[in-house]
C-alpha cells in the first residue's frame, strides 16, 4: 500500500496495482462477509444497485457502464484501506509517502515553466508516461506531470497541509527540518504557479485549520491584514481611490484572475452560474437515476452551444450521472464519516492526524467549485483519505469501550458514547 501511495502521482497504473494488492489482503483477512456487515457499506451497496439501474436505462450509452470504474471499485478501497490505516503511526508513514510522490510534481512544474522542459518522458517501457508541455498547459500555468493546471492545483493543494504538518512535528532533527521547510516553500511557489484560485484558497485556509482555535487569536488578524489589499483590488464597489492602490501593490496576475477580467466578454454558458444552472435543472427532469455518466458532456452542448465535461461541483455530477437519491447517499456517508472524526477528536488530535483531517477538507472543498475527481490519481487519494478519517474514528472508538487509560492518567469509561 505504501508503495502505492509513492507511485500515486507519478503513475496511476503502478500505484493500482500495488493498491489492488493491499485491497485483496485486506479483504482475504476480513474473511467473505465482512463487507456486509459494516452498516455504511451497506449504503454504498445502495448506492452500486441504483447506479447500474441508472446506467441500463442511461442517455450516454456504453459511457454510463464505464463511468461506474471510477465509483463502485473505490467503495471497496473505501472499507478495504481502513484497517491499514488504524494506528497512528501508520497514518503518518503513508502521510511521508504522499509527500515523497508529491517531490516529482514539484519538480516537473518548476522545470517545465523555469526550464522548459517538455514531454513527453517515458520509463519502464512506458508504464509511467509524463505528458509534459514546455510552459504549461495552459500556457503559463504550472501542470507539471499532470495533464492540466487545475488537476495539479488540486494535488498540491491536498499535499500542502500534509507538508505543513511534517514541518509541525515535534521532535525532528534540524537537518530533516530544513529539507522540509525548502519543500514547503517550493510547494507554495508551486501551488502560486499553478494560477488556480481553488489552490491558493486551499492554501490559505489550510493553516488556521491546521494550527487549529488556539492559534486564531493572533493569526486570524493577520491572515486579514494580509489579505485586505486582495479584497479591496477584487471587489467591484470599492472606490477608486482606494482600489488603485490596493492593485498596484497585488499583482496583476492575482487580482485579474479573481475577477475574471482576464476573460472580457465570458459567455455565462461557460462561468459556474451557467454550469450549475443547467445541472441542476437536469437533475429536476430524471432525478431519480440520472442521465448516465458522462451525459454532461452530452447534453450540455446541446443546451447551451458550449461544451464542458462536467458541471464542477461534485454533489451536481452525481445527481446528473446518477440521480438525486444516490448524490444525496453518498454526501451523506461523507458528511457522517466527517462528523463522527471530529467527534472523536480528529480536529484535536497529533498534527499528522490534523493534517490528514485538513487535507480532506481542502480536497472536498475544491470539488465544491471543481472536478479533479476523474483524474484517477485524485480519485484514489480523496477515497484514502476518507478511508483515513473512518480508521480513525473506529480506532477511537475501540479506545474508548475498552476504556483506555487517557494522557492525563485517568481511566476513560465512556464506552456508552460510542457509537
Amino acid at each position: 500500500m505504501q508503495a502505492g501511495l509513492v507511485f500515486l502521482a507519478s503513475s496511476a497504473l503502478i500505484a493500482a496495482v500495488c493498491l489492488l494488492i493491499s485491497l485483496v489482503l485486506s479483504s482475504w483477512r476480513a474473511g467473505m462477509g465482512a463487507y456486509g456487515r459494516d452498516p455504511l457499506n451497506r449504503w454504498l451497496l445502495l448506492a452500486s444497485g441504483l447506479m447500474l439501474a441508472g446506467a441500463a436505462g442511461s442517455t450516454s450509452g456504453q459511457l454510463a457502464w464505464l463511468g461506474l470504474f471510477n465509483w463502485i471499485p473505490f467503495f471497496w478501497g473505501f472499507w478495504g484501506w481502513q484497517p491499514y490505516l488504524l494506528d497512528p503511526a501508520a497514518r503518518q508513514r503513508c502521510i511521508g509517502c504522499l509527500l515523497a510522490g508529491s517531490v516529482p510534481v514539484v519538480v516537473t512544474g518548476l522545470g517545465q515553466l523555469l526550464l522548459g522542459w517538455e514531454g513527453p518522458w517515458s520509463v519502464l517501457s512506458g508504464l509511467i508516461v509524463w505528458h509534459m508541455d514546455a510552459g504549461g498547459r495552459p500556457d503559463g500555468r504550472l501542470s507539471g506531470l499532470f495533464d492540466y493546471a487545475n488537476i495539479a492545483a488540486a494535488w498540491l493543494a491536498l499535499s500542502w497541509p500534509l507538508l505543513l504538518g511534517r514541518l509541525l512535528l515535534p521532535g525532528v532533527k534540524m537537518p530533516r527540518r530544513i529539507l522540509t521547510a525548502a519543500l514547503v516553500l517550493s510547494h507554495a511557489v508551486c501551488l502560486w504557479l499553478t494560477a488556480s484560485r481553488n489552490a491558493w484558497a486551499a492554501a490559505v485556509l489550510a493553516i488556521p485549520l491546521l494550527l487549529g482555535p488556539g492559534a486564531w487569536p493572533w493569526l486570524l488578524p493577520l491572515l486579514l491584514v494580509a489579505l485586505l489589499p486582495l479584497a479591496l483590488s477584487v471587489f467591484s464597489w470599492v472606490p477608486d481611490a482606494l482600489q488603485a492602490p490596493a492593485r498596484a501593490v497585488v499583482p496583476d496576475s492575482l487580482w485579474s484572475r479573481l475577477t475574471d477580467a482576464a476573460f472580457p466578454g465570458r459567455p455565462l454558458a461557460t462561468t459556474r452560474l451557467g454550469q450549475w444552472t443547467v445541472a441542476v435543472g437536469l437533475i429536476l427532469e430524471r432525478p431519480w437515476l440520472g442521465w448516465g455518466a458522462a451525459a454532461f458532456s452530452l447534453v450540455y452542448p446541446l443546451r447551451t452551444d458550449q461544451w464542458l465535461g462536467h458541471p464542477h461541483n461534485l454533489p451536481l455530477e452525481l445527481g446528473v450521472s446518477f440521480g438525486a437519491p444516490v448524490a444525496l447517499l453518498l454526501l451523506a456517508l461523507v458528511l457522517r464519516v466527517l462528523v463522527v472524526a471530529l467527534r472523536r477528536g480528529m480536529a484535536t488530535a497529533n498534527v499528522s492526524d490534523r493534517s490528514w483531517l485538513v487535507a480532506f477538507l481542502v480536497l472536498m472543498g475544491i470539488h465544491a467549485t471543481d472536478l479533479p475527481y476523474y483524474d484517477s490519481r485524485l480519485n484514489i487519494a480523496g477515497w484514502f483519505l476518507l478511508a483515513g478519517l473512518r480508521a480513525f474514528s473506529l480506532a477511537a472508538g475501540h479506545r474508548r469501550a475498552a476504556g483506555t487509560v487517557g494522557d492525563d492518567g485517568q481511566m476513560d469509561c465512556r464506552a456508552s458514547s460510542c457509537i
